[in-house]
């Protein structure tokens, strides 16, 4: 099945109306059954399970991944399997979206846990209790939800943006859907072979685990530099005095990061690499020689690094959202009562399936107070710099759903760090609100973005976005109560564990490194950290301009070059690696046929035709394993 969409002509040349039309008549199902007892059944449990792949993707790495195209195959698979026992029918096509749009929901509510949460219980060093994380963390999800939708006519109607995940999960579906079920099937096999792939590598790679099984012989080194290293000791690989391993300049043995990159598209992947070359084989180096960044420890690193990262991914969104202001007032004017009847070419002719602007109205003054009152309650947040933050969380939306929509990425703890610099000169010296205010921005931000990203592929298959938003509050529900208990269960009531070698958490470590800066003053911020930012802030405006005049085809991201100032290098390379690598199987193997035989028909059926089936199954396997061995290491070992 191939799913209708504009052409990127259509996209820069018709009006929101002619969109929304267009959509309506070649895209919208009606009443196609959507959210039903069993899509929202099985949603919520396969939410909770999976929830574990971004526990322990945010545990390494300090952010989250969706988990709607593996949730999307599993579903389907089970049920067809039902089906075929005459035990009960298949889900449709919209069912599988409103589940998914829910078992990524519970994903996604991993993300605080590894960063404020857990940053928090760092400065404080006291363990929050369970069920007051599993609280806080819930209404920062819901007021994520209300936040997104008045965002929805921009970003996904408008603008269009790929939301690269959602378009993978919407794409995953079509196909699943339609035929005879064979295709279904072969995804089916496909998710699991790169699942058993990835957890094999992350299961060898593991040599606490290896030698727990005693299998230390079938071992393989963390990373394929190590290769290059145990050769000799005398080996040593430098740039201007610091070696590139201390740098992050390594190449993982995991194979999860690259196919994150399989789900990027290549302009974010180069950008993120040439940023990343920028930023670690440059730059780190010179201000490491020069004694202005003082140790090549990644946390050191990113504390000088996340301000011209920041500034370039802050700029350039503002900059894109601004340069369409009658957008945002088009997204609000239902809140504006009308003393004149509007004429008829200028109703919204999807109210009636879009969710009410008046619950967004209502909702979130609502929820809002709510959180300041609770924020205060369960940390210490005054309450008027509680109620600062909640409309601070309007425009880190905008910045986060930006990059969400371009890169499946939500930078949700280099946006916090903005909020910690506001609440720096509001609250000085005091790091827990620092710390929580922030979390309270950012968080709410990621969940409205990565909301957008479920509603992606409702959009595509012509789903009631409504409905989703009500599924994504069920999975809100899932995830707390599987991911929290989870993550009390490897911490074992032991603060020492953060930042641990089996649980560096980056994310938590630099909130709580910036907030410890923040609260010495402004002045410890190194004058060259200072600059970099008004360049970096320069720089995303000059690529978004670029971006625009050129209609979407300036070969640079400044998100992209952006996110590699706060992630490692070997992370920038892994996924720019499969970015590049998937392009490139895409090039050679888009112009076979399916009806020609032999190998190349089979490499196009995988790795074109099901190329986010590929990248799925791997991050899955390699994430649920790499929990589970996280486990077993801290509780049974």
């Amino acid at each position: 099945m191939k799913i209708q969409q504009l052409t990127p002509e259509q996209i820069h040349s018709m009006t929101l109306r002619q969109k929304d039309e267009w959509w309506l008549k070649n895209i919208y199902q009606g009443d196609m059954p959507q959210l039903t007892w069993r899509s929202a059944f099985t949603g919520m449990i396969l939410g909770s399970v999976l929830s574990l792949t971004n526990l322990y993707v945010g545990i390494k790495t300090g952010w989250t991944l969706g988990i709607g195209i593996t949730s999307v195959i599993l579903a389907f698979s089970f049920f067809k399997l039902m089906s075929s026992f005459k035990m009960g029918k298949e889900l449709t096509i919209l069912e599988n979206n409103a589940m998914q749009s829910i078992a990524t929901s519970a994903g996604y509510m991993t993300l605080p846990l590894v960063s404020s949460i857990s940053a928090y219980m760092l400065v404080t060093n006291k363990m929050i209790p369970m069920w007051d994380t599993m609280l806080w963390i819930t209404l920062l999800s819901l007021l994520g939800v209300l936040f997104a939708f008045p965002l929805k006519k921009r970003f996904i109607n408008d603008e269009q943006l790929p939301f690269p995940e959602g378009r993978a999960a919407g794409v995953v579906m079509a196909n699943l859907h339609t035929g005879d079920g064979k295709d279904g099937i072969f995804k089916a096999k496909i998710l699991g072979i790169g699942a058993l792939l990835s957890a094999a590598m992350e299961t060898l790679r593991n040599h606490t685990i290896m030698k727990w099984l005693h299998a230390e012989f079938l071992a393989i080194p963390e990373h394929w530099d190590d290769l290059i290293y145990n050769m000799s000791s005398q080996i040593q690989l430098k740039i201007m005095g610091t070696p590139i391993k201390d740098l992050t300049i390594r190449w993982e043995t995991s194979i999860v990061m690259l196919a994150t990159g399989g789900l990027m598209g290549v302009k974010t992947g180069a950008s993120m690499l040439i940023g990343g070359f920028l930023n670690y084989f440059i730059l780190v180096p010179y201000l490491l020689d020069h004694g202005v960044i003082l140790t090549p420890k990644f946390k050191d690193i990113t504390m000088w690094a996340l301000w011209p990262g920041v500034a370039m991914m802050t700029t350039s969104s503002l900059f894109a959202f601004f340069s369409k202001p009658k957008m945002l007032l088009s997204a609000f004017e239902g809140l504006i009562p009308s003393k004149t009847k509007k004429k008829k070419k200028d109703e919204d002719i999807l109210k009636d399936i879009e969710l009410p602007m008046w619950v967004f109205a209502v909702g979130i003054p609502i929820l809002g107070l709510l959180t300041v009152i609770v924020g205060h309650n369960l940390f210490g947040i005054k309450y008027w710099l509680g109620a600062i933050a909640i409309p601070m969380v309007f425009i880190f939306t905008l910045i986060a759903v930006n990059s969400t929509g371009l890169t499946s990425i939500t930078p949700t703890g280099a946006l916090g760090k903005l909020t910690q610099l506001s609440f720096s000169l509001l609250a000085p010296g005091n790091m827990q609100t620092n710390i929580m205010t922030a979390g309270i921005t950012g968080e709410v931000a990621g969940n409205a973005s990565n909301l957008l990203m479920d509603i992606k592929p409702g959009y595509m298959l012509g789903g009631k976005p409504r409905h989703q938003a009500i599924g994504h509050v069920l999975g809100i529900f899932a995830g707390a109560l599987a991911s929290v208990p989870v993550f009390y269960m490897i911490l074992q009531n032991d603060l020492t564990k953060i930042t641990s070698e089996a649980m560096p958490m980056p994310g938590a470590q630099i909130w709580k490194a910036v907030a410890e800066v923040l609260t010495r003053g402004l002045s410890s911020l190194h004058p060259t950290a200072q600059i970099a930012a008004l360049i970096g802030g320069a720089i995303g405006i000059l690529i978004e301009f670029m971006n625009i005049k050129m209609k979407g085809k300036f070969p640079i991201s400044a998100m992209g070059l952006g996110l590699a100032c706060v992630l490692r290098f070997s992370d920038c390379w892994a996924m720019a690696l499969g970015a590049f690598l998937f392009w490139g199987l895409h090039k050679k193997f888009e112009t076979v046929k399916r009806t020609d035989s032999g190998s190349a028909k089979t490499m196009r059926k995988i790795f074109v035709d099901n190329q986010e089936t590929v990248c799925a199954g791997i991050i899955a396997g390699g994430s649920i394993i790499g929990i589970i061995l996280t486990i077993i290491e801290n509780v049974f070992l």
